[in-house]
C-alpha cells in the first residue's frame, strides 16, 4: 500500500463529498429539493468511499502503529471530519429550508 495515494485518496474523496453536500445546500435555498436531494445523493456515496478509504488506513495499521503518521494524514483526517460535518449540518439546513417553504 502507498500511503501518500492512498491518504490523497481520502482528502479527494472528503473534498468531493463536502463539495456536493454544499451544492445540494444551494439547490435548497432556490427551492430545487430534487436537485438538493440528488446532490445529497452525491454526498453520501462520496463520503461512503472516504470512509471505506480511512477503514483501510485503520486495518492496514492494525492498531500497531505501522502505518505513519504525518501532517498529510492529519490534514486528511481533517477533511474527512469536515466533510462529515458538512453533509449532516446541510441535511439539517435543507429541512429548515423546507419547513419555511411549508408555511
Amino acid at each position: 500500500m502507498n500511503v501518500d495515494n492512498v491518504v490523497m485518496e481520502l482528502i479527494s474523496k472528503s473534498g468531493e463529498a463536502k463539495s456536493h453536500a454544499l451544492e445540494a445546500l444551494v439547490h435548497a435555498r432556490g427551492g430545487h429539493y430534487d436537485k438538493s436531494e440528488k446532490s445529497l445523493a452525491a454526498a453520501r456515496e462520496a463520503g461512503r468511499l472516504a470512509h471505506k478509504v480511512q477503514t483501510a488506513l485503520i486495518a492496514a495499521d492494525n492498531g500497531e502503529g505501522k502505518v505513519p503518521i504525518n501532517l498529510l494524514m492529519v490534514h486528511a483526517q481533517d477533511h474527512l471530519m469536515n466533510s462529515m460535518l458538512a453533509q449532516d449540518m446541510v441535511e439539517e439546513m435543507i429541512h429548515l429550508y423546507q419547513r419555511m417553504d411549508d408555511q
